[in-house]
């Protein structure tokens, strides 16, 4: 019954149509800068190689990789990986996305803390995302106590999910906030027009992560709802008993 009732529409329209949004201002963003050169006629991984030989990062690869907007840094390789539009891309949007890349990379080389909790918890979101739906459908088909201990398990599961979603706002703020700074800082960027798109493109992307948080959050408050109706109903039936 729990499926066809508008309850889970209520939680998981609201994250739904902010994720729906924020895709529509990524899209819309990058479209309309990446139509913009830029102005020193570089391309993102020309910036994201000069602003890493420049903070002493030389030891930092730049790769290019497949999908849109697919870029990433990734700590454990010291590598970077940028999308066939950032990587050979010479314009606004492109050399916003690689900056902001290179943003992680500066966090990394400083041991910045939120960075390196949301690293550590990867490989337990990555093992809740599918076992956290399996133990908490498991405990509420099991009416007992283990029952219960299983639900609770996988909404547990669902927090560190959840956690991990609030943690990576942290990480991506501070990555476009260094990104702005450092195109300033080394001449990559030239007047007040180019900076202004740069922000667009990563506030547009900044929106897409706080979609993510709200949505992981909402969905585990619908599960932290099921759980404690299933609750209330099993204690109902054993006073009845």
């Amino acid at each position: 019954m729990l499926a066809f009732a508008p309850i889970p529409l209520l939680f998981s329209l609201p994250g739904l149509l902010l994720g729906f949004w924020a895709q529509f201002r990524v899209r819309s963003a990058w479209n309309t800068f990446s139509a913009v050169s830029s102005e020193l006629g570089v391309s993102g991984a020309q910036v994201a190689r000069y602003i890493l030989d420049s903070s002493g990062l030389a030891h930092v690869t730049v790769e290019e990789t497949r999908g849109f907007l697919s870029d990433h840094y990734d700590p454990a390789g010291k590598t970077l990986r940028l999308s066939k539009g950032v990587y050979r891309g010479k314009s606004i949007a492109a050399i916003g996305v690689a900056a902001h890349e290179v943003g992680h990379a500066l966090q990394d080389s400083e041991s910045y803390r939120p960075l390196l909790l949301r690293s550590g918890m990867v490989p337990g979101v990555q093992i809740g995302s599918w076992l956290g739906p399996i133990l908490f459908s498991i405990g509420l088909a099991v009416p007992s106590a283990w029952g219960q201990i299983l639900a609770l398990l996988g909404l547990v599961l669902f927090g560190m999910i959840s956690l991990f979603a609030l943690i990576t706002l942290p990480v991506e703020f501070d990555a476009s906030k260094r990104a702005r700074q450092v195109l300033v800082s080394e001449g990559l960027v030239t007047g007040q027009q180019e900076l202004s798109g740069v922000k667009k493109v990563l506030d547009a992307a900044a929106l897409s992560y706080v979609a993510v948080a709200v949505q992981a959050f909402m969905a585990l408050f619908h599960y932290l709802y099921v759980f404690l109706a299933q609750s209330r109903k099993s204690s109902k039936q054993e006073e009845r008993l």
